[in-house]
């Protein structure tokens, strides 16, 4: 360890490599936690390096924010788009300050997002793709307003997406979702993109799917 002032506070499951270990950075949803995706760090492959993070706003009486929501807001949720982008650069710093901390790849990097985490995933991915390889991103969608505006000249050569929704998801509607293959095809971005029939949240078969992809990505 370093002396890197970590940004984020987190939880780590470290890998069965001492040294250029494969990162894995998990982010929850809106109202969750650190201890959230975590739950699925024993069932994923030994060789990763894992870390879990909790986002930096609190909310009441519990749990954490990425960024605020407004779900009273008209035309219905609003989001705080300054606040989701300070997340999404911090998020980017801090796999930065884990490269550096940890006995880590920094080339081998996967993002993991539920949710609003997942939005995140994505824009942190189409921000900065020189820090990220794999994205795996579970019942979120693309927010266009924390892009580059530069990102119809940027190379994305080197990322791929695993992209899964609830066919019947009643927080992100699964219309947005779909949103997502047309516009990754459109940068030439190597993606998988799947539909469980089950509300918002992560089906078994959804894990066994993504865990599957992860493997031959890693």
């Amino acid at each position: 360890m370093t002396n890197t002032d970590l940004s984020l506070y987190h939880i780590t499951r470290p890998s069965n490599l001492t040294e250029n270990a494969p990162l894995l950075i998990m982010m929850h949803g809106y109202g969750s936690d650190e201890n959230d995706l975590f739950s699925f760090a024993s069932e994923l492959p030994d060789e990763l390096f894992i870390i879990s993070v909790k986002a930096p706003y609190e909310l009441q009486p519990y749990g954490n924010a990425w960024y605020a929501i407004n779900f009273d807001a008209e035309k219905g949720k609003w989001n705080d788009n300054v606040q989701a982008a300070q997340s999404r650069d911090l998020i980017a710093k801090f796999i930065d300050e884990a490269v550096e901390a940890y006995p880590v790849d920094k080339k081998n990097v996967t993002l993991l997002g539920f949710s609003q985490g997942s939005i995140l995933s994505y824009a942190v991915a189409l921000t900065y793709p020189e820090k990220v390889k794999n994205i795996i991103a579970l019942s979120g969608y693309i927010n266009k307003d924390i892009l580059p505006e530069s990102i119809n000249e940027t190379d994305y050569s080197n990322l791929n997406f695993y992209c899964s929704h609830g066919s019947v998801d009643q927080v992100i509607p699964v219309e947005w979702a779909r949103q997502t293959p047309p516009f990754l095809e459109a940068l030439n971005i190597k993606f998988k993109y799947s539909e469980f029939p089950v509300g918002h949240g992560v089906a078994p078969q959804n894990f066994f799917e993504f865990r599957d992809w992860l493997k031959t990505h890693i």
